[in-house]
């Protein structure tokens, strides 16, 4: 017989939901869903077209991804967000962000009782991924609260899910040094990095960052929201040459290959240039919507300068206004699922028709 031990994860968090979407669906005039940040427009359609392009190819696609889509990333990197000195070679396609983000410390050889370090309030599977690899997790949104101790990965966002805090140059900058003192790996999930609104992110990689070394960093995409790709997994890790040649010697043995096809849409993707000005400004004018709905009744809105979601309070108990909402048929998600600090705060998505930003909006007035 086979022993194992399988990890200890935490609660899937979302099964937490189901009573309030339930109650939600009472409503006469159907749900508004602002709970998970699932795109919800158009795939564009130059990207559609790539995805079928390359169909009748019937070998293995390459775990590095082609040089052309390499090359690629490198060029979008520099032009969209000022991220210069990127060697080819050290781009890496992803089935997606979450897998890397679950697997990613295994893969970099975390160990039993080694300390991953995520933020207060972080994307549930920062956690996860250390679970799985054996580490200790410790919360911490500063570089005190971590103590003498050396970390073997930290974990940044900005912006942030859920609270769409940007971390500024600054801060950054000592965030890299101290991680250099003692050998810490840097991985900056820059997810959101497309959507700034009253603040403009930066990327781990950039220059005034990083000093123009990429040692000891990795930096992880989606191409999920900026391109409404959720459906294609389509992802990339770039950074340190080396992590990522030895990332990419895992993945090769493990089998953890993007597909042909998305490679080719990838690629197109990270060109269109104008399809991401058009999605940012769907985003914007539902965030307006939603943001102005909040603000005129009774609720506070706490950092949300960048990204996908609207980070709002009534100062009371996450699900006390999970159930207020759930009652207007308006569904979001509990602070709580990020963290013990988001007790009193929802995380509300823009991820919603202009029909539906409009009808949450009217049901919050009345």
């Amino acid at each position: 017989m086979v022993s194992r031990s399988a990890p200890s994860l935490p609660d899937f968090p979302w099964d937490k939901l189901r009573p309030y979407r339930d109650k939600a669906a009472q409503h006469p005039d159907g749900v508004v869903d602002l709970a998970i940040g699932t795109p919800i427009d158009p795939v564009p359609a130059g990207v559609q077209a790539a995805l079928s392009s390359v169909a009748e190819i019937p070998g293995y696609p390459y775990t590095y991804g082609t040089a052309e889509l390499r090359q690629t990333v490198v060029e979008a990197l520099a032009r969209r967000h000022g991220v210069t000195g990127v060697d080819p070679a050290a781009v890496l396609p992803t089935i997606g962000s979450k897998e890397l983000v679950a697997w990613l410390p295994t893969l970099l050889g975390v160990r039993r009782d080694d300390v991953v370090v995520i933020p207060e309030l972080a994307y549930p599977t920062y956690e996860v991924g250390a679970v799985l690899a054996g580490a200790k997790v410790q919360r911490s949104d500063s570089l005190f609260g971590i103590g003498p101790q050396r970390p073997a990965v930290l974990w940044l966002n900005s912006p942030a899910n859920p609270t769409g805090r940007v971390l500024g140059v600054d801060h950054l900058r000592k965030v890299v040094e101290w991680a250099r003192e003692r050998g810490t790996v840097v991985v900056s999930d820059e997810c959101y990095l497309a959507l700034g609104w009253e603040a403009e992110p930066l990327s781990i990689l950039h220059p005034d960052v990083c000093g123009g070394s990429h040692e000891g960093l990795l930096a992880v995409h989606s191409l999920s929201k900026s391109a409404n790709m959720a459906s294609y997994r389509a992802g990339f890790v770039v950074g340190d040459a080396e992590l990522v040649r030895d990332l990419h010697e895992l993945r090769r043995h493990a089998g953890m290959i993007v597909p042909r096809s998305v490679q080719e849409a990838m690629k197109v993707a990270l060109t269109d240039d104008e399809s991401l000005r058009t999605q940012r400004e769907r985003y914007a004018k539902r965030r307006e919507v939603l943001r102005s709905a909040l603000l005129a009744n009774d609720f506070s809105i706490d950092h949300s300068e960048a990204g996908l979601y609207l980070w709002a309070t009534r100062g009371e108990d996450t699900w006390e206004t999970v159930d207020w909402l759930a009652e207007r048929g308006i569904v979001v998600a509990p602070g709580t699922f990020y963290g013990p600090r988001g007790k009193h705060h929802v995380r509300i998505s823009l991820t919603v028709t202009d029909e539906g930003a409009q009808t949450a909006a009217a049901r919050l007035a009345a």
